[in-house]
């Protein structure tokens, strides 16, 4: 068998000229074979056939230097053949210029033999014909054999037979005679069909050897395709399992092998989960760029793999710079405690290198009966906690953790029946003008009521929206909510008609959904024109993205009202009131809870009245809560008031139905009109069940407050 060359590229198959060349090889190792295998019997019917020549001549020197020829040249071709083990396994490295060398070796080996049997006829005595019989027989059969045992490759056994038979056809013609001379023609004729015979024989050898060679290229072929088949099948496994980046298990390989994990071990010690979050990781990818924050990840990575070796820990990342760790603990020294403080006490000298420290938030979750997916969610939760309360620091998932979980879990699945049934809804909180004399707006704010927990706040909505991908969905239920109100409200007439409401939008949704595209929709969908909505934005809104100011500016141009929400607690506050579109500044609850008794607070609001009142834009007072704050706000000159000393959110029936009553009857309280909603002795934290207390926030959409 001829082996395959290592490093050909065998994806089209040998060439012609490989295969030509793998054929020779073949022929040349039967070749090779055949004449070892043929040397002992020719050297002992050599020596027969000289004792047959010594008995039946009177001079022995002829027959003696024949045989002396016959041992000589037998000896030269089994020199030719020698180590066939080493010619076997160097076949398939020669070339055809060694091919054609040690072919052309053998077959001169094999014409110098022939010439020696050419001298038989020389013992002939045509007078004796049994003699001259068992010559010629002798002649015609070691002939014969020639050509049997070297088929392979015919000019081995022809010019092996062509001397001897062409000796004994020229010695029966010089004997003459008939039956010499008949002998002499049937020996010609065998001579010409040893010949063709030997050719014929030579092409069914290589058409064989090809089909050969051509099933082991095949099979090879297979072997190689299974080889790189099962190589690719794995590579694959691996890239589906690991992340790229890192090495590590990737999100979807981290939890087959915890579960896997999970189901070898014995369920006597709870297992632990824990997941990572780099601390100060954006501070780096924003100094040094994100090539260096790839190497942090991947460092972060080793020493995971390092820190945790001893603890036979499944290690992967969860994404971004999020790690997740899956293991049993065995004793005090692998508490869960114990080995995130200590991977919180080693990560910033892992990463030390980078020209920063970095730190790392750690939850941990613990348990027998929950399955591995579910500690992993439970330990996302006390993630979230962790970095909440601050950097360096983990926390465990624990009751209050699992029932917040649990709880937004529900919040999440029974949004979008909620916003489908109407669950979801907006009620509107006045904000009045001429110290509070006249309803100048509306503003609008969420509630849901939900079935299992009660009043959920506004933030939690949004929250919820946020993570199951909802967010421009509820945009526009809350849109469509306001739009619907400001039809009730124009269909009840009068002051009513022309009555402006509010919303909020988050810098999350300006910047990540087409406010503005989405608004102009709604709004011409209910055939209202753009000067009844105003759309209130937190102060960094407005210093944004260049998207996001490009929404402001094409919400203003279309007729929208901007107002910036919570002013005064930003960073860039002046900044934020030079863009041309926004229409009002509402002043945040924190200067004005107190301001009849904090001087600072009363500066504050009396300089953005003033700035306000310079630059023509409406200036409101929210979280009004008490008759000190509002008298405090009304001798300050505040254009607009807003709060529960007024009336807290309700459903706009009952908003409107306030409205009318103040009108029909307004209560006075020295000389200036004070409005009450009916909802009894005023309080400063009054009770989610009647009205939600919410908190602001600036990734939150649309917010409710205290303040409105």
């Amino acid at each position: 068998m001829v082996d395959l060359p290592s490093g050909q590229d065998h994806s089209s198959g040998p060439s012609p000229d490989e295969l030509s060349r793998r054929v020779r090889g073949d022929q040349l190792l039967s070749v090779q074979r055949s004449v070892r295998a043929v040397v002992p019997s020719g050297m002992a019917v050599g020596c027969v056939t000289a004792g047959v020549a010594l008995y039946a001549s009177a001079h022995w020197a002829g027959p003696a230097a024949w045989l002396m020829l016959v041992v000589l040249s037998n000896a030269y071709r089994a020199y030719v053949c020698r180590s066939l083990r080493a010619v076997e396994r160097a076949v398939a490295r020669m070339d055809e210029r060694e091919l054609a060398l040690r072919f052309r070796r053998i077959t001169l080996s094999s014409l110098l033999s022939g010439c020696v049997w050419a001298l038989l006829p020389l013992f002939c005595d045509s007078g004796n014909p049994s003699e001259t019989l068992f010559f010629l027989t002798i002649v015609c059969g070691v002939c014969a054999g020639s050509v049997i045992f070297s088929a392979a490759y015919a000019p081995v056994p022809i010019v092996f037979v062509t001397p001897a038979l062409a000796a004994v056809t020229a010695w029966l013609l010089h004997a003459g005679g008939f039956h010499h001379e008949a002998l002499a023609a049937m020996v010609f004729v065998y001579l010409c069909t040893l010949v063709y015979a030997s050719r014929r024989g030579e092409r069914a050898f290589r058409a064989s050897s090809r089909l050969k060679n051509e099933a082991l290229f095949m099979a090879a072929e297979l072997q190689r395709t299974h080889a790189e088949s099962t190589r690719a099948t794995r590579e694959l496994d691996f890239r589906a399992n690991h992340d790229s980046l890192t090495g590590l298990l990737n999100r979807e390989g981290f939890a087959k092998a915890a579960a896997r994990f999970e189901a070898a071990q014995a369920d006597v010690v709870p297992h632990a989960a824990l997941m990572l979050d780099l601390d100060g990781f954006k501070a780096i990818n924003d100094a040094f760029g994100h090539k260096t924050g790839d190497r942090v990840l991947q460092d972060v990575g080793q020493w995971l793999q390092q820190r945790l070796a001893q603890h036979d820990a499944v290690v992967g990342r969860w994404g971004g710079d999020e790690f997740a760790v899956f293991y049993r603990p065995r004793g005090a020294a692998d508490a869960p405690e114990h080995v995130a403080q200590g991977l919180i006490d080693s990560i910033g000298h892992a990463t030390s290198h980078y020209g920063g420290q970095l730190g790392v938030s750690v939850s941990i979750c613990t348990s027998l009966e929950r399955s591995a997916e579910e500690m992993l969610a439970f330990s996302d939760e006390a993630l979230y906690e962790a970095k909440r309360r601050g950097r360096n620091r983990c926390h465990r998932f624990d009751e209050v953790l699992h029932g917040r979980l649990l709880r937004r879990r529900d919040i999440e699945r029974d949004m979008v029946e909620a916003m489908a049934t109407r669950a979801i809804c907006a009620w509107y909180q006045p904000i009045l003008a001429d110290r509070g004399r006249r309803l100048h707006s509306l503003e609008a704010v969420l509630r849901w009521r939900h079935p299992k927990h009660g009043w959920v706040a506004p933030g939690e909505v949004i929250f919820a929206a946020a993570s199951t991908g909802l967010a421009e969905r509820l945009l526009r239920h809350i849109l469509e909510e306001v739009c619907h109100g400001l039809v009730q409200l124009g269909g009840i007439g009068g002051a009513f008609a022309e009555l402006p409401v509010a919303m909020n939008v988050s810098p999350r949704e300006m910047s990540q959904l087409p406010v503005d595209v989405i608004t102009a929709q709604v709004l011409a969908a209910h055939g209202l024109p753009p000067q009844r909505l105003q759309i209130e934005i937190t102060e960094e809104v407005a210093l944004d993205t260049s998207t996001a100011r490009a929404r402001l500016r094409a919400l203003a141009e279309s007729g929208v009202a901007v107002a910036i929400d919570d002013f005064g607690v930003g960073y860039s506050s002046l900044a934020s009131l030079r863009g041309e579109h926004v229409h009002q500044v509402k002043i945040d609850r924190s200067f004005v809870f107190g301001l009849d008794s904090s001087p600072a607070s009363c500066l504050m609001v009396e300089a953005v009245v003033r700035l306000g009142r310079s630059m023509d834009i409406e200036v409101v007072a929210e979280g009004v809560e008490s008759q000190e704050e509002f008298e405090t706000l009304v001798r300050l000159g505040c254009p607009l008031l807003q709060g529960f000393y007024f009336m807290r959110p309700a459903p706009l029936g009952q908003v409107v139905a306030w409205a009318q009553r103040r009108e029909d009857s307004p209560s006075r309280h020295d000389g200036i009109e004070v409005l009450n909603d009916g909802c009894g002795q005023l309080a400063r934290k009054p009770s989610i069940e009647r009205c939600v207390a919410t908190s602001s926030c600036a990734s939150q959409p649309l917010k409710a407050r205290s303040g409105g």
